[in-house]
């Protein structure tokens, strides 16, 4: 008995390979999508709605996640990657996971502000553009007697201490693409001078994207780096929570792939089909889902009410964003942020206190020796552990993978580890004795109070 149901399921998955759809029934459209549930029933609903004859399930991960999985070996049984980071889709080109998909005619230049619109090799397409900037709570900041961030860099200035949040690179993608965006506009040294004194000025570091604009929206911080269509957080009022594009401007394109292992692929060619018609991007300016299209027609229109990243175009050529140079890296630049800022919050913030309380006392009476003592400490607190060139070359000699928590890390990755861990004490170690002999020294001369510097912020 147990050999002929054996014999005969043999015999259907055979018909099921050679074409013959009656003898098994269709599997369904497997979508791999990091998009929350209220953006995926949009489309769910709406394609249901056109193809009748197609089911279609979403497995719904995180972006690394769902890298990480893919990259590993573990199948999911999917189609089609759906996401808005763009280096996750190098990364998944690299392992040659991808399948060559063909444009579609939307209409959209080759680039748009300097990031290319489709995939150069042909392995995914763009189908909505993603506006990368600061969640703001009009409240908290008018309370707070501050100003909106009107650049990246502006989030440095001592003002904003304590009340800037953000979500770790290493568990968002959207985070990701931000830190790797000012490491390429700014350049390595300075890029990372600016992420760890941001970093003095974080109030917290939340386990997920969806965290960052709800601190925002509850007022636990005034100013949260996001993503457009997070910037509104699901469940919860709202009303204060402002959107801005700070400058250097980012827009990179949210796209969709084929996957190597993809069983349905006509199934998954009509999903594309939609997504990128002019109906499935008529559904990007739903609220549920408040993505810019990538169609330049509903800008001319006037249906977009967001920045027109086509008109941005024009004038940003200051930079050019490298896909691949960020997918070969993408996992050291996770290991470095959360080295040097994530697990770091309190002590940095601590001593860039010190910093700008001396520096803020020397501006009204210059002293010599404190002032050194200061340059040094913010010298210190800007520093990086290795170069660029290193940073390519350890990229190539060691082969990183993101590892679940409570997991070992393979032995090359754990002595990274241990060397960012060992450079970023050692570091913080200097730096807060340089700063607290600044201090000392304007103690000393009766310039600020004696014990400890300053009040925290909020």
């Amino acid at each position: 008995m147990a050999g002929n149901i054996l014999r005969n399921g043999l015999f259907v998955a055979g018909l099921c390979i050679l074409g013959w759809t009656m003898a098994c029934e269709a599997r369904p459209l497997r979508v791999v999508t990091s998009f929350p549930p209220s953006m995926i029933e949009v489309y769910r609903n709406a394609f249901r709605s056109a193809h009748r004859d197609i089911e279609i399930e979403f497995i719904q991960r995180k972006t690394t996640a769902a890298v990480a999985q893919l990259a590993g070996g573990d199948r999911l049984n999917a189609d089609l990657f759906w996401a808005s980071a763009p280096d996750a889709f190098e990364l998944l080109k690299l392992e040659g996971l991808l399948l060559p998909l063909a444009p579609r005619d939307t209409g959209a230049p080759a680039t748009v502000a300097g990031y290319p619109v489709n995939d150069p090799d042909g392995h995914y397409l763009g189908f909505a553009l993603s506006a990368y900037g600061l969640a703001w709570n009009e409240a908290y900041l008018d309370r707070h007697r501050l100003l909106v961030p009107r650049s990246w860099r502006d989030l440095t200035a001592p003002i904003y201490a304590g009340h800037v949040g953000i979500s770790s690179p290493s568990r968002s993608g959207t985070t990701h693409l931000v830190v790797e965006a000012l490491l390429q506009s700014e350049g390595w040294e300075q890029g990372w001078r600016t992420w760890r004194q941001i970093g003095g000025n974080l109030a917290t570091v939340t386990a997920r994207s969806f965290g960052v604009s709800g601190g925002v929206a509850r007022g636990r911080f005034g100013i949260g780096i996001t993503i457009d269509f997070l910037a509104q957080p699901a469940g919860l009022d709202a009303g204060p929570v402002r959107f801005t594009v700070p400058d250097p401007e980012i827009f990179a394109p949210a796209s969709i792939a084929l996957l190597r292992q993809a069983q349905n692929r006509e199934a998954a060619d009509a999903f594309v089909d939609f997504l990128l018609s002019v109906a499935g991007q008529r559904l990007l300016l739903d609220p549920a889902v408040g993505r810019q299209p990538i169609r330049p027609e509903f800008y001319a229109e006037g249906r977009s009410d967001g920045p027109n990243p086509f008109q941005t175009a024009d004038g940003a050529d200051d930079w050019r964003f490298d896909a691949g140079r960020s997918a070969a890296r993408y996992e050291l630049i996770n290991l470095m942020f959360d080295e040097l800022v994530t697990f770091r919050l309190a002590d940095s913030a601590t001593i860039w206190r010190t910093v700008n309380e001396v520096e803020a006392s020397l501006a009204q009476a210059p002293d010599e020796a404190a002032a050194k003592a200061a340059t040094q400490a913010r010298a210190l607190l800007g520093a990086v552990p290795f170069s660029e060139a290193e940073a390519a070359r350890i990229v190539e000699e060691t082969r990183l993978a993101r590892v679940p928590r409570g997991l070992q890390p393979p032995e090359a990755q754990a002595k990274l580890m241990a060397r960012l861990r060992d450079w970023i004490g050692d570091n913080l170690a200097a730096a807060k004795a340089a700063a607290a002999g600044a201090r000392t020294r304007l103690v000393t001369l009766g310039r600020l109070p004696e014990g400890e510097t300053g009040t925290a912020a909020p």
